[in-house]
């Protein structure tokens, strides 16, 4: 858990919820709506502080901050299961935070000590360390160009991913002004996702213009799913699969990862 919120932000969401499971849900000042239907719900390890989550070649790859049984880790994780495959942790000082790939790399952010890392995807070796542009370190994804990483503002910052050099930045905005406390971003079909920090809110962001276009309110479906309320507003992970289109869904001390399809509604 974070240790505070850099600016409470107030997003006015219409809702329209089914019974069979599919849940719309559209902002005020967006032009598309994002649909999502549960395909597979599967276990994840409820210790798990995740600040991170990828999907690649049949696995996701999970990164966490301090755990309830364990400092911050970097891990591949079975999907069916939930079984941690390979795990490297961090040393108890750090804070680790999200999470991407590049070539055969694996990125992690750490939140306040300014450093990233870098490690072999197969052995989880560390290969080389790298000084953060921002103070904090909280989101990460690769657009295929550039790293894009979150810091809690409301700006998104492109680094190269050879050189780590801060190269551009991105305002994200909505009808009301810039857009706060950006956290785990994933990159799909050409446009940025990012879980809300300490909300169950998904936002969908254009990376030409910083805008957002659409949005994603999971709270209906895990306060069915969740005993403890405070759970729903831990949503922290995203991860997709390019080739079925499919989006797994977590978050900090969730005992499930949901599988869920999107469907673009224009």
């Amino acid at each position: 858990m974070k240790k505070r919120l850099k600016k409470i932000i107030y997003l006015c969401l219409a809702f329209f919820t089914a019974f069979c499971g599919c849940s719309t849900i559209k902002a005020s000042n967006v032009s598309a709506l994002d649909a999502y239907n549960i395909l597979n719900v599967y276990a994840h390890d409820p210790n798990a502080q995740t600040e991170g989550l990828i999907y690649m070649d049949g696995f996701l790859y999970e990164g966490t901050g301090p755990c309830l049984n364990g400092p911050s880790s970097l891990r591949k994780v079975e999907i069916e299961t939930g079984k941690i495959l390979q795990i490297r942790e961090l040393p108890e000082s750090l804070f680790g935070e999200g999470i991407t790939i590049f070539d055969d790399r694996i990125i992690q952010l750490t939140y306040t000590s300014q450093t990233g890392f870098v490690y072999d995807r197969e052995t989880f070796d560390l290969l080389d360390e790298f000084h953060l542009p921002t103070k904090e370190g909280w989101g990460l994804t690769y657009d295929g160009s550039h790293l894009i990483m979150s810091d809690g503002t409301a700006t998104l910052h492109y680094l190269d991913p050879l050189t780590f050099k801060d190269v551009k930045q991105l305002q994200v905005r909505d009808d009301r002004g810039p857009v706060y406390n950006l956290n785990e971003l994933e990159f799909i079909n050409g446009k940025v996702y990012v879980n809300i920090f300490e909300t169950p809110i998904i936002l969908c962001i254009s990376p030409e213009t910083g805008r957002i276009t659409g949005s994603i309110d999971l709270s209906i479906l895990l306060k069915e799913r969740f005993k403890d309320p405070e759970l729903v507003n831990r949503a922290n992970g995203i991860a997709h699969d390019p080739a079925t289109g499919r989006l797994f869904i977590t978050g900090k001390y969730w005992p499930y990862i949901f599988e869920i399809g999107i469907i673009l509604v224009n």
